[in-house]
């Protein structure tokens, strides 16, 4: 009798484990990604370097409304085309692509550097480039050339715009984000205040693909010559999502004959 019940028992004991769920598998976090690139030593500005020699501001920054500073040469016009635009600082190339839209050809390039005993990060972004000179994932040093001073595809006279962000998850969108000292600096004050860095040379680990950009642009350049738009690209950092149609009114406008400002930001609206 006793040894009926106790194969009784082990056989309920036995069915309920059967029965009962599976406690579903915790799928891990995704690791973050990161890459190793060298610690900024200083920064210096992006046109004539390291002083910007031969190059003034023609319209700088202002919360709420130009949230970068526009470059251009002394002798006016579009003497300045084709002229060289270099690395603000040491860092990493984590965007070079044709976003049209009033950006035209942008390079991206992240830099880390070490501030009030911490390691800090920013981006700084070159827009309107005539060509772009460097691939996303390269390394580059403070003052190499990245690419060469252009017109946004026609749409300007030629110039640099040129912006240091706070926020490293803003690549070329302006959706979502304030449009203040929250998320950008002043370039010239930026840099002014950080031309020598202690740490430099070092390396270090910095994070990418932070883009929260959801839109396509054209696949990354390979250095050397512009690329067009290209729909069907779904390669690179950023996350293909939806496709940019360029509005006709604004895909290629005929150039003004003398400076205006940079009105990029009301054609890259959403």
């Amino acid at each position: 009798m006793r040894r009926f019940l106790f194969w009784c028992v082990l056989g309920a004991v036995v069915s309920a484990l059967v029965a009962a769920p599976e406690t579903p598998k915790q799928t891990p976090p995704p690791k973050p990604q990161v890459a190793r690139t060298r610690v900024a030593d200083g920064f210096d500005f992006p046109v004539g370097k390291p002083d910007a020699d031969g190059y003034y501001k023609a319209r700088g920054f202002r919360p709420n409304g130009h949230l970068g500073e526009d470059w251009n040469g002394i002798k006016g016009g579009d003497t300045d085309l084709g002229d060289p635009i270099y690395s603000t600082a040491h860092g990493l190339v984590v965007f070079a692509r044709d976003v049209h839209l009033g950006w035209g050809n942008v390079v991206v390039i992240r830099h880390i550097y070490f501030e009030e005993r911490e390691l800090k990060t920013v981006d700084s972004l070159y827009g309107h480039l005539d060509a772009i000179k460097v691939r996303e994932g390269q390394q580059v040093l403070r003052g190499q050339l990245i690419g060469t001073m252009g017109t946004a595809h026609g749409i300007y006279p030629a110039h640099l715009h040129f912006e240091i962000h706070k926020n490293i998850q803003m690549g070329v969108s302006r959706t979502g984000y304030r449009h203040d000292f929250t998320n950008y600096y002043s370039p010239t004050d930026f840099i002014n205040g950080r031309r020598q860095l202690p740490g430099g040379g070092r390396t270090t680990l910095v994070a990418i693909n932070t883009f929260t950009e959801t839109r396509t642009f054209g696949a990354p350049t390979s250095g050397g010559a512009a690329l067009r738009n290209d729909p069907k690209s779904t390669t690179g950092s950023l996350p293909a999502s939806t496709t940019i149609t360029v509005p006709k009114s604004s895909a290629r406008p005929l150039k003004s004959s003398t400076f205006r400002v940079d009105r990029f930001g009301d054609l890259n609206s959403e």
